[in-house]
């Protein structure tokens, strides 16, 4: 028989280096994930809970907490990002512990309510594993060309596990088939909007026959 094959012990010696690193680089990750828990649950966010941009709103049809985003209201230019990190914490903790989705409104924004990529490459490697893992759909609501760009980048270079989450809709109407409408509170800019470039169609109930 022939003898087997042994890995040089550099080699060894090298993939064990290569795991502790990874491990303690993962221990460091959720080290500093439960110091910013802490922090959203002791100091005050309401400057940044007061302007009502993100919220849980009910449940879509499979009973998963829905977390909506209003990008119209986040004033990424001239909000505290660590406060508003910690307001994100803060909310989503409790709720990603199962499975939960996003719905994310690009209605009407413009340059001062978009994040930078850096800022977004920053919180997503603060979040650790169980926000990536149970986020089930991240529905964005009026994309335009730069919602695409981001998410095309994002989901290539940073996030390629969340790539088939991602569902761009042109209209709420198409929402409504992941959750009933009695279960999505927005700001009625957002169904203003809607209805001029879509219609009333689905505002409307149908006549009896």
């Amino acid at each position: 028989m022939l003898a087997q094959q042994r890995s040089p012990p550099q080699l060894i010696l090298s993939c064990d280096l290569l795991n502790d690193t990874c491990s303690l680089q993962n221990e460091d990750e959720l080290t500093r994930y439960e110091r910013l828990l802490r922090r959203a649950k002791t100091e005050d966010l309401s400057e940044v809970s007061g302007i009502g941009c993100l919220y849980q709103s009910g449940v879509d049809r499979f009973g998963r907490p829905v977390v909506v985003f209003v990008g119209k209201w986040f004033p990424f230019r001239h909000i505290n990002l660590d406060k508003a990190l910690l307001y994100l914490i803060y909310l989503l903790d409790p709720l990603v512990k199962g499975d939960y989705v996003i719905a994310y409104f690009h209605t009407l924004t413009s340059s001062p309510n978009h994040p930078s990529f850096a800022w977004l490459r920053e919180v997503y490697n603060v979040l650790p594993y169980k926000y990536k893992k149970n986020l089930k759909a991240f529905y964005i609501i009026h994309p335009t060309f730069w919602t695409k760009m981001v998410t095309w980048w994002f989901t290539t270079f940073m996030a390629p596990a969340i790539k088939q989450k991602v569902h761009n809709l042109t209209g709420v109407e198409f929402l409504y088939s992941a959750m009933s409408p009695d279960q999505l509170e927005i700001p009625a800019f957002i169904t203003e909007y809607d209805m001029s470039i879509n219609g009333l169609r689905y505002f409307q109930p149908e006549a009896p026959t």
